[in-house]
């Protein structure tokens, strides 16, 4: 990522490379580990029953870790915290031989997400800082500028916001069975989670320009800042 201020700083233009690659970095670990795992333990929940369907994510889990491996692909620790809840909620179910215990265990995250977003831009350090670092590269001095610390902060309560609806719309499909959880989960929350990003990355981007930082695609070969 290129930051650029014009005279007197009073104008940023920040150029963010590898959008695609990022978005489609993105999609492959929510099928990977939201989309495929929910819908395969609710049609082998329907067909065979709870173990050998909750056995079925479990494989699917080393699947995805043991491909990766295999065709040495990167292992993002996105990826691995991901995985290791999806081992982790397969199992407890499993344990208490309950397939709404492993519908309600991300519901509960949710609530909790939830907490520690609104939680962090009630106290002005929003945690949607902290998660952009982790996606894209920006400059320290960009967190200093007001305009964009406050566009964090939005960011952090609309996040939060989708947090609570993706858990009342878990609980509430649970009303109708656990198929209908997991179908929600498995389908629902993610269509939630792209509308929650495209909300805040359309908020920003209005936002920002607004006041003064541009943000821009950067192509394969950026073109050098003009002289001043």
């Amino acid at each position: 990522m290129h930051h650029r201020a014009s005279s007197g700083d009073r104008h940023l233009v920040i150029e963010i490379p590898h959008l695609r690659k990022t978005i489609k970095d993105a999609a492959i670990l929510l099928l990977e580990t939201v989309v495929i795992p929910s819908v395969l333990l609710a049609l082998l929940l329907h067909f065979v029953g709870l173990v050998p369907a909750l056995c079925a994510v479990l494989g699917w889990a080393a699947f995805v870790i043991g491909a990766r491996r295999l065709m040495k692909r990167d292992m993002p620790r996105t990826l691995l915290l991901c995985t290791a809840m999806l081992v982790g909620r397969a199992a407890f179910a499993l344990v208490t031989s309950s397939a709404v215990v492993y519908v309600l265990q991300p519901a509960v995250g949710s609530v909790l997400m939830f907490l520690i977003f609104v939680g962090s831009a009630m106290i002005g350090r929003p945690i949607t800082a902290r998660l952009a670092k982790d996606f894209v590269r920006l400059p320290a001095e960009l967190f200093k500028h007001r305009t964009v610390n406050r566009v964090f902060i939005e960011v952090a309560l609309l996040w939060g916001g989708s947090r609570l609806i993706d858990a009342a719309m878990t609980i509430g499909f649970l009303h109708w069975g656990v198929e209908a959880g997991l179908m929600s989960r498995g389908i629902l929350s993610g269509l939630l989670t792209a509308l929650t990003v495209a909300a805040c990355v359309g908020h920003g981007w209005r936002k920002l320009r607004r006041d003064g930082v541009t943000l821009r695609l950067a192509g394969r070969h950026s073109p050098a800042p003009a002289a001043a």
